[in-house]
C-alpha cells in the first residue's frame, strides 16, 4: 500500500478511537499488521492532532478557565453543561482539573521510573477491552439507579477529580483500557451522575495530560536520536488527518450521549476483545 495512504488511514483510526471509549490503543495494533508498524514520533504525532482537536472544540471554555483564574467578570462564565456560573465555582473547577493533571503526572512519572506498564501486545489489550466493556455496563447501571434515587448530578467533587487522576494511570499502565471509558465511568461511579458532564470533565482533563505524555515523548526521542530519519510527508497527513476526524467524532459523541447510554460501545467493546483472542496470535 502506497506510504501515504497508509498514514491517512492510520491517522483517521487513531481520530475516530483516541477519545470514543473504545480503546485507541487496540485499534492501532491491528491496523498496524495491515498498514506497517510506525515510529513512536509518528504515533505521537497523531496522538497531538487528536489532542489539538479536543482543544479547538472547548476553546471557549479553556478560555473562560482562563479568564476566570484571572479574575476578570465573565458575563458567560465556565462550568460543564453550559451553564453560567460565577468565576469562583468557575475557578473551584479549574482547581479540580489541576488536581486530577497533577496526581496523574505524579503517577505517570512513579509508572515511569519503575518501568510498570504491560506490552502492546494483543492478550493484555483484548482482556482491557473486554474486563473495560464490563465496567462500562456496570458503571453505567450503578450511576443511573443513583441518578433515579437522587437526582441528576453535574458537579464534580475533590474525590472524583483524584480518583480521575488516579484512573488516568491506571489506563497507561494497561494498554486497551482506554483513557476517556475509564474516566468518565470513575467519574459516574463517583457520584457525577450525568453523563455528559462526566464526559466533558474526563475530555478536559485529558488535555494537558496528553500534551504532557506527548512533550515528554517528544523530549525523550529529542535526547536519544529518535527524530532522524523520519518521513515528514507521511507524519504531516497523519496529523492532519488525526485532528480532522478528532474533532468530528468528539462533537459526534458529546451529541450522542444527551440522549443515549455508552452501552453501544460496551457491545463493541467486547466483540473486538474476543475477535482479538481468537483471531490474532497470542505473541502479536
Amino acid at each position: 500500500m502506497n506510504d501515504l495512504l497508509a498514514a491517512l488511514l492510520l491517522g483517521i483510526i487513531e481520530g475516530i478511537t483516541e477519545f470514543l471509549p473504545i480503546s485507541s490503543t487496540g485499534h492501532l495494533l491491528i491496523a498496524e499488521r495491515w498498514l506497517g508498524h510506525r515510529s513512536d514520533l509518528f504515533n505521537v504525532a497523531i496522538q497531538a492532532g487528536a489532542i489539538l482537536a479536543v482543544v479547538l472544540i472547548y476553546r471557549r471554555r479553556l478560555l473562560g478557565l482562563l479568564a476566570a483564574f484571572a479574575g476578570r467578570d465573565m458575563s458567560a462564565p465556565y462550568d460543564p453543561l453550559g451553564i453560567d456560573i460565577s468565576p469562583k465555582l468557575a475557578r473551584e473547577y479549574g482547581f479540580k482539573l489541576l488536581v486530577a493533571f497533577g496526581v496523574t503526572a505524579v503517577g505517570g512519572l512513579t509508572v515511569k521510573a519503575f518501568g510498570w506498564e504491560l506490552p502492546d501486545t494483543v492478550q493484555p489489550i483484548a482482556w482491557a477491552l473486554i474486563i473495560g466493556a464490563v465496567w462500562m455496563v456496570v458503571a453505567e447501571q450503578l450511576a443511573a439507579k443513583r441518578a433515579a434515587r437522587d437526582g441528576e448530578r453535574t458537579a464534580i467533587s475533590w474525590t472524583t477529580a483524584v480518583l480521575v487522576g488516579v484512573t488516568q494511570v491506571v489506563a497507561g499502565v494497561f494498554p486497551g483500557t482506554s483513557r476517556s471509558a475509564a474516566t468518565i465511568f470513575v467519574a459516574l461511579l463517583a457520584g457525577t451522575t450525568s453523563r455528559s458532564a462526566a464526559t466533558e470533565f474526563a475530555f478536559l482533563v485529558g488535555i494537558p495530560t496528553m500534551f504532557a505524555a506527548t512533550g515528554y515523548e517528544l523530549l525523550s526521542m529529542a535526547r536519544d536520536g529518535g527524530l532522524h530519519g523520519e518521513d515528514w510527508t507521511a507524519l504531516g497527513v497523519a496529523f492532519v488527518a488525526s485532528a480532522i476526524t478528532a474533532f468530528v467524532a468528539v462533537k459526534w459523541l458529546l451529541r450522542y450521549i444527551e440522549t443515549h447510554r455508552f452501552t453501544a460501545f460496551a457491545v463493541y467493546r467486547l466483540i473486538l476483545g474476543i475477535a482479538l483472542l481468537l483471531w490474532v496470535p497470542a505473541g502479536g
